[in-house]
């Protein structure tokens, strides 16, 4: 099975975030037509679903390519794969105007208020679940599609 491996690479990449996405649209979806919360859809939910799964599976790819060189461990080369997203997210937040900073945290569409203690305690569980996701149910997938280590 030596055909195509960046192409089997990509797929187990998106088949993680793909199913997990669904969950947050579906909060989304909730609390904007249900509860009536002021938060476009739009805009929250609909640029990460297209991004997310394209820069897991791309991600996933170059972990292939550069797995023989430098033999990094998948959960750790997925854990670094928020160091990028943290970032991006916030340069393009900011630069479509709907993240602003303030003295005590970020404000998003100028209703949720998410404080900076907030963001020093979420960050190192996000790296964590990162690198579980990563280890285990990409390297489970990887090895499904037969490009495991």
């Amino acid at each position: 099975m030596s055909n195509h491996p960046y192409l089997r690479a990509y797929m187990a990449g998106i088949s993680v975030p793909t199913p997990l996405l669904l969950i947050p649209l579906t909060l989304f979806f909730i609390a904007r037509f249900v509860y009536n919360f002021p938060v476009p859809v739009e805009r929250a939910v609909i640029f990460p679903m297209a991004i997310i799964p394209n820069l897991f599976g791309a991600w996933n790819m170059l972990y292939l390519a550069s797995h023989a060189r430098t033999r990094l461990p998948l959960g750790i080369h997925g854990a670094i794969l928020p160091f990028i997203i943290a970032p991006a997210g916030f340069f393009l937040g900011r630069s479509l105007g709907f993240l602003h900073t303030t003295n005590i945290g970020f404000t998003y569409f100028g209703v949720v208020q998410i404080p900076y203690a907030f963001l020093a305690i979420v960050f190192p569980v996000a790296l964590g679940i990162y690198y579980l996701v990563w280890k285990y149910l990409i390297g489970f997938f990887n090895q499904v599609v037969g490009i495991a280590e």
